[in-house]
């Protein structure tokens, strides 16, 4: 049996990172912990690393991506001094292709142990707008059947519907049908042959549709394979030109990594979202706007986080004297990112005062935003000592939840439980308590 030699790459990026070995442990176990697998590694295990062992190899994106967060900057395999990977990610380089693996795997039950512990990355590349516009090298003509804006229109329909069931029902079962539509159908449109107007209406109603599955991903806790859908997104919304998708998608990339508390990539994807639409409209601009100040006041930037939610409540403002698209961002959304803010930055009492307008706002069909946005609600009230007002607001969550099926919503309710042991003693707290132990069950 060969010696085994110290891994100096490894040693070199410890380093750089000023990391502790103990402090190296703690960081890949945090990265474990949010894809879903507990670790326990401590200093002794960082030092076997060192010294050449190599680290299971289902680990080693958890080490890598430990480092990328403290550096601020992607470390390869090769980097860290470990071998390539078992060959079969989820990603390929061919555009289309890519999309077909992707949604593949997502439909295939077997698959949703691995997808659900790919990693959230902030050392993602993302594509630059000047880096994928009017370019997709997968989508060739030459094909013998040949597609219009009847197809178009097909994706731009299943979109809508799916989307109208996740705000209703919650994602879990719609997602793997938006996944399925990807493979059987829509790849096969972006292989046939097509006018240049056809073509790109349909990378753009694609784009659209990935951005879905992707934000649907979000919601069911499988952040890494969201962050492969986004991608995927930005690619075709750029070789599209399609501005609106692009940002749209930068700025949902932004939410994921704020609600992730990775506050700094999110000022980045938000502020990138806003630089690549300058002659965005009213509503898009306060739909962005928004998310910026949420993101700046996450990152403790008071200053930005206030200028922003100004600018975004003056453009919906401006955005009110117009008919209001159903499905868009709306004064429910605002009055979200303002409770928000507010929060961030110490106001608790205000941010429960724009929940509550949040929710006055909101469309009946929301069902999931409901349930989400009212369990935050009812945690913020208890924060402020007001235990029978957040049981009242719970059980406005207990009578939606049953019909919704989404991974935040099941996170939500956990924790209403577990907010609720402390008080059993109070009989509101007990009825509500009881009743969601027998709706989770």
């Amino acid at each position: 049996m060969g010696k085994r030699e110290p891994n100096h790459a490894l040693s070199r990026l410890l380093v750089e990172t000023t990391y502790s070995q103990s402090q190296l442990a703690a960081a890949v176990n945090r990265v474990g912990t949010e894809a879903g697998v507990p670790l326990r590694y401590d200093d002794s295990a960082v030092s076997h690393w060192l010294d050449g062992t190599k680290p299971r190899e289902h680990v080693r994106p958890f080490i890598l991506e430990a480092i990328s967060r403290k550096l601020g900057r992607p470390v390869t395999h090769s980097d860290a001094g470990f071998p390539s990977p078992t060959p079969g990610t989820l990603s390929r380089p061919d555009t289309v292709e890519g999309l077909i693996e992707l949604g593949r795997q997502d439909m295939d039950p077997s698959r949703r142990g691995v997808l659900g512990a790919a990693l959230f990355s902030v050392a993602l590349t993302i594509p630059d707008w000047p880096d994928v516009v009017g370019r997709l090298e997968a989508v060739q003509t030459g094909k013998a059947r040949r597609i219009g804006y009847r197809e178009v229109d097909a994706v731009v329909a299943m979109t809508e519907k799916v989307s109208e069931l996740d705000d209703q029902f919650g994602g879990r079962h719609a997602r793997p049908m938006a996944a399925a539509f990807l493979v059987n159908t829509v790849a096969a449109h972006l292989h046939a042959d097509a006018p240049d107007d056809v073509r790109k209406a349909l990378l753009s109603a694609t784009s659209d549709l990935l951005y879905l599955t992707g934000f649907m991903a979000v919601d069911e806790g499988l952040h890494g394979l969201a962050q492969r859908y986004y991608v995927k997104a930005l690619e075709l919304a750029g070789a599209a030109e399609d501005h609106l998708t692009y940002c749209t998608t930068l700025r949902g990339m932004s939410l994921q990594a704020v609600d992730l508390g990775h506050h700094a990539k999110a000022v980045k994807l938000a502020n990138a979202a806003a630089a690549a639409s300058p002659n965005a409209g009213p509503r898009m601009r306060a739909f962005l706007a928004g998310q910026q100040a949420h993101a700046y006041a996450a990152d403790g930037d008071r200053n930005n986080a206030l200028l922003f939610i100004k600018e975004a409540e003056t453009a919906m403002e401006r955005a009110e004297s117009r008919a209001t698209a159903f499905g868009s961002y709306a004064p429910s959304s605002l009055a979200y990112h303002v409770s928000q803010v507010r929060y961030a930055l110490g106001d608790k009492r205000g941010s429960v005062t724009s929940l509550k307008e949040s929710d006055r706002l909101r469309h009946s069909h929301y069902r999931r935003t409901s349930v989400r946005y009212n369990a935050l609600l009812a945690e913020r009230q208890l924060e402020l000592g007001h235990l029978e007002e957040a049981c009242d607001t719970w059980e406005l969550v207990l009578d939606d939840y049953p019909l919704v099926q989404s991974g935040s919503a099941d996170e939500r309710v956990r924790n209403m439980r577990a907010l609720l042991r402390p008080h059993l003693r109070n009989r509101a707290a007990q009825n509500v308590y009881e009743r969601a132990a027998a709706v989770a069950a």
